[in-house]
């Protein structure tokens, strides 16, 4: 009877720390079912996902922090970072909603700001340049999608609803609604559309490096028309 009465207690305390993440943590946990298509029941998300763990963790450390007790908001920001692969500094402000998909390699500096629904691929870097103290980190706005191996470097500003394509390497301030691809990071707006809500279509980023050579080669396809035209006429006349 004792040893029964053990396990439904431990039961029990697990059912309730699942509930606190549950209500705690909710957007993020709605995040995942809404953008990995892996995601199938709450037990497996609670468990497995490493991008949820380490919010969970950043959001423990982030508020020692912010009661100024040293070290220990470090030490677990390590921690996360040897369990999860997921180096978050506890100075770090982040929103709702943050989704980490897969997540190994992503860093997220100091003085790094993240608002509501972003999306951070695997191997993201936002990192500072240099050795300035202060604000030396991006500011990321909301409904953004950072690819994978993506790096947003120095104290630059992303609007909201921006897509940056995977390995870019973004160092100037990104405006709203825009599509960054390359390194360096160009901007490639899509005419006519913007992005109210979050959306994982990297397959479809637009190249305007691409674009750029594709309309050059046609004025040069045009200028070669027009010179045998002339050369024909030349002929004729001669």
């Amino acid at each position: 009877m004792i040893c029964l009465n053990t396990v439904l207690i431990i039961l029990g305390v697990i059912a309730l720390h699942f509930l606190i993440i549950g209500v705690v943590f909710r957007k993020e946990v709605k995040a995942c079912f809404e953008r990995d298509p892996a995601a199938v029941n709450f037990i497996e998300v609670l468990l497995t996902y490493s991008g949820l763990h380490a919010i969970i963790s950043h959001r423990i450390a982030h508020r020692l922090r912010k009661m100024k007790i040293p070290f220990i908001p470090r030490l677990i920001s390590q921690i996360n970072r040897f369990i999860t692969g997921i180096e978050i500094h506890p100075g770090a402000e982040i929103g709702r909603g943050l989704f980490i998909d897969h997540g190994m390699g992503v860093v997220i500096g100091e003085t790094s700001v993240i608002g509501d629904n972003v999306t951070i691929f695997q191997g993201a870097t936002l990192g500072g340049t240099g050795k300035e103290r202060g604000k030396r980190h991006p500011t990321i706005g909301n409904n953004v999608v950072i690819g994978a191996g993506a790096k947003i470097l120095g104290n630059i500003t992303i609007g909201d609803s921006v897509q940056i394509g995977a390995n870019a390497v973004v160092v100037r301030d990104i405006p709203q609604n825009s599509t960054v691809v390359g390194v360096p990071g160009r901007i490639a707006r899509r005419e006519g559309k913007r992005f109210p809500g979050v959306s994982l279509e990297h397959t479809k980023l637009p190249d305007p490096l691409a674009q750029a050579l594709q309309k050059l080669q046609h004025e040069i396809d045009i200028i070669e028309s027009k010179m045998r035209d002339w050369h024909k006429e030349q002929e004729k006349k001669s």
